[in-house]
């Protein structure tokens, strides 16, 4: 059995200390808070109602950017229903993006129910199944100072971390919920003027 111990607001807080030109897309629920109580920052891009897209999301960004490094922070909930994706992202190889998947074994935005990860089934080893060549399991303080390393560069093709955190009751902390608003801060951040 996994241990999932890591605090999840302080796992993902520490991935993104020094976050430079990092741009970022969050999964629904969970992560949008974590990275919100983080700092809030014109170039995140909070998913609302978008369950199993943020990866996909953040593969398009990454395409488009490929010289600014991307990260989409999701859950395990949230990357199962999008799981085919990873196929996609490892055929397309983007070097600048990372997928960070909070990993608590369960589904958190639907009562905390096990999820297919909490009952066995190892997403890291998934994503080197579809062709990921840079995979890595943190379940330490040590292992996020190296998975916050990694985020920030890009690296040799697509790269999934997966972080063991524990599974517990955190606050919400709510970043905007208007999606035009979202949409339009994040393209002016991109240097896109509004029509």
């Amino acid at each position: 059995m996994r241990e999932y111990r890591l605090e999840r607001r302080a796992a993902v807080a520490e991935l993104l200390k020094d976050r430079g030109e990092m741009l970022i897309v969050t999964g629904l629920g969970s992560p949008s808070y974590d990275v919100f109580a983080a700092g809030d920052h014109d170039a995140n891009f909070y998913l609302w109602g978008a369950m199993g897209g943020a990866a996909l999301t953040g593969l398009g960004l990454a395409v488009a950017h490929p010289e600014r490094p991307v990260a989409v922070f999701t859950g395990d909930g949230e990357l199962l229903m999008g799981l085919g994706g990873l196929a996609t992202i490892a055929v397309r190889a983007p070097r600048n993006l990372s997928i960070v998947v909070l990993d608590n074994g369960h589904y958190g935005e639907t009562g905390g129910q096990l999820s297919h990860s909490g009952a066995g089934v190892d997403l890291a080893a998934v994503a080197k199944a579809a062709g990921f060549p840079e995979v890595m399991d943190v379940s330490t303080h040590e292992g996020l100072i190296e998975a916050r390393s990694a985020v920030a560069t890009p690296g040799s093709g697509p790269r999934l971390i997966v972080v063991r955190i524990a599974h517990e009751h955190t606050p919400r902390a709510l970043p905007s919920r208007d999606g035009a608003w979202i949409k339009s801060r994040f393209r002016a951040h991109l240097g896109f003027v509004p029509q």
